[in-house]
């Protein structure tokens, strides 16, 4: 009776789990396994308002597993140790995990490969649409990633994608095993949360992309992604992407020929899918500049301060820090404009401002923070390096009304609102000069 064992990262589902569904198919026996990764416990990336969502995401798990006769595994410690001391006490000589593209991911999997031996590893690609290396440049030079996007995107749509998998009829464990206890949010990163988290997991995931998919989509390329008033504007599936409790193979295929809207939202997944090949083929991007400008950026503790607290003068920039506390969550449009505000108008390093934001954001991606900040910032994949957000244009064009800034900066229209830490023209003069100065 053969022993599976299907190791769960960022891939916290029962539908379309290409690692789940390959071990029911070849096993009778599956151990759906977490493991509580010490390296990632005492890591800087580990945050409060992450392990709240991931403490849930694996208690409704494990609620789905149950459902199919098998429960969630959890053990403790390093990822490579714990999974072949699990296969040796199950007998299983296959193991399946979904494939992943940062530098600690890679190291983890020839950790693992190392630990396993002679037991085969089976990797899945079920994070992305389309995996990083699928589609590369044509052409003489025998590059490994794109760098453009629009040309990227189109060798995208093109693409060969698997079909969305089916939950599995049965996941069962072998007879006596310890299946351990699911770790609290606390367990996982002590500390305050934001007040308003979305909550996680697979169920919660999936009523997000059916009310997304049912309504609001329609209107998301007819500037629903930009108006910043509209809560409902955005799918806010990203946190559940990030943690795979949704598929985004899936998310295509519901949108398929279904109109404007979603396909302008598939672009999005494109994105995603974008700066992981770029992450995958260049892993020091996560902390360093993809193309340098020679920077000599700026030290100034009290203007980050007021920065990160929402105290800049600027309503839109300022909203949209208070948004990112309030909710561990924020929209990308502000996203944009507070980046650029960090970079442009501060001219403060983009990697202090994706600390900021990976501090606080429940989709805090390695790949899709760090690359979205250098393409603001002008050192990553962006042919317009040396473009500026107008703080104040952008509120007047996304948010009219100010109702999105009213909803998160309460005083703003009165004599407690404070004045601006820097006058627009000057900032955006004086950057130019230093992005250009020899």
């Amino acid at each position: 009776m053969p022993t599976a064992l299907v190791v769960f990262t960022r891939d916290l589902r029962v539908h379309d789990n290409p690692a789940l569904h390959a071990a029911a198919e070849s096993a009778d026996r599956v151990v759906p396994l977490f493991v509580l990764d010490d390296a990632i416990r005492s890591s800087a990336f580990n945050r409060p308002n992450r392990a709240a969502f991931l403490a849930e995401s694996l208690a409704d798990l494990d609620e789905s597993l149950r459902a199919l006769g098998g429960r969630l595994v959890v053990r403790r410690g390093s990822v490579a140790a714990e999974v072949a001391k699990l296969a040796d006490e199950t007998g299983a000589t296959e193991v399946y995990i979904a494939a992943d593209y940062s530098g600690y991911a890679r190291q983890r999997e020839r950790r693992l490969r190392d630990a396993l031996g002679n037991r085969v590893l089976h990797l899945h690609h079920s994070h992305v649409v389309v995996p990083p290396g699928s589609v590369v440049p044509s052409g003489a030079g025998g590059k490994d990633h794109f760098a453009v996007f629009s040309a990227y995107h189109r060798r995208w749509r093109q693409a060969d994608v698997r079909r969305v998998l089916r939950v599995p009829d049965r996941v069962l464990l072998p007879r006596g095993l310890d299946a351990g206890r699911l770790p609290s949010a606390a367990e996982i990163c002590p500390g305050a949360t934001s007040p308003h988290l979305p909550p996680g997991g697979e169920e919660a995931a999936r009523k997000r992309a059916d009310d997304w998919y049912g309504g609001s989509v329609a209107a998301y390329d007819d500037g629903g992604h930009d108006d910043l008033a509209n809560d409902n504007g955005t799918s806010r599936l990203s946190p559940y992407l990030h943690f795979g409790c949704i598929s985004a193979i899936e998310l295509v295929a519901r949108g398929d020929r279904r109109g404007r809207g979603v396909d302008a939202f598939v672009r999005q997944l494109a994105w995603r899918d974008f700066f992981t090949q770029v992450l995958a083929a260049r892993p020091e991007t996560s902390h360093t500049d993809y193309r340098t400008r020679n920077d000599r950026w700026r030290n100034d503790d009290e203007a980050v301060e007021a920065w990160r607290d929402g105290r800049t003068g600027y309503p839109l920039v300022d909203a949209g820090m208070r948004q990112l506390r309030r909710e561990g969550w924020m929209h990308n449009r502000a996203r944009l404009v507070t980046a650029s505000f960090l970079t442009k108008h501060l001219y403060v390093d983009w990697r202090i401002g994706a600390r900021h934001f990976t501090d606080h954001l429940v989709d805090g991606d390695v790949a899709n923070n760090s690359l979205n900040w250098q393409w603001v910032a002008g050192t990553g994949t962006d042919t317009r390096p040396n473009r500026v957000l107008n703080p104040t244009r952008q509120q007047q064009r996304y948010d009219p009304d100010g109702v999105y800034v009213k909803r998160y900066v309460e005083e703003f229209g009165t004599p407690d609102y404070p004045a601006p830490i820097v006058d627009h023209h000057d900032a955006v003069g004086a950057f130019r000069a230093a992005r250009t100065a020899p």
